[in-house]
């Protein structure tokens, strides 16, 4: 099947209708997280984890996690992620492919998948392309993360082992496809 005859076909048009009643939902929750103050805001970190723990999974606390960190980019990093980057975030945790021009905004969908799964606990490696980009990443992008209260770290060449240890304790880790196959 062609690439053209995927786009059009009846399986693709029903997903993205699913994933823009996703994103429905996300938007949907913009007025309860914009009346919070900051510390109220960071303070949904916990809330979430604490539902993960109780039995709620990843997809159940999709929508509160990615609006809570909608806000937190506002605020943050002046940046509001537009509904095509919630898609494209929802694509991702998903396991899907999101495939975005130059300028579309990459860098500020990651925030949104990498914080919902960072929230179990385990790390979430973002890979770059590299070794600029994950030092430039894991600053930018790492401050939205660091505000909402988790820990960012970066691997790239020339990093001592302690150093490599330690980022890679973190809940966000940027590197390069070079490095992580390298320390794995």
């Amino acid at each position: 099947m062609g690439l053209i005859n995927y786009l059009t076909s009846g399986d693709a048009r029903r997903s993205l209708k699913k994933l823009n009643k996703m994103a429905d939902q996300v938007e949907a929750l913009e007025p309860k997280y914009q009346v919070m103050s900051d510390e109220e805001l960071k303070a949904q970190t916990g809330v979430l984890k604490e539902r993960l723990a109780k039995g709620e999974t990843l997809d159940d606390i999709l929508y509160d996690a990615f609006a809570a960190l909608r806000e937190a980019g506002k605020r943050v990093l002046n940046m509001r992620h537009f509904r095509v980057q919630i898609i494209g975030g929802i694509c991702l945790h998903q396991g899907r492919i999101a495939e975005m021009r130059t300028g579309e905004g990459k860098t500020l969908v990651s925030t949104l998948p990498a914080y919902l799964n960072a929230l179990t606990g385990k790390s979430v490696h973002i890979v770059t392309v590299n070794d600029y980009l994950a030092k430039r990443d894991a600053e930018w992008m790492g401050k939205v993360h660091k505000f909402m209260g988790l820990t960012v770290g970066v691997v790239v060449p020339g990093m001592n082992d302690d150093e490599k240890r330690e980022a890679y304790k973190c809940d966000i880790v940027y590197g390069t496809n070079n490095e992580f196959g390298f320390d794995y």
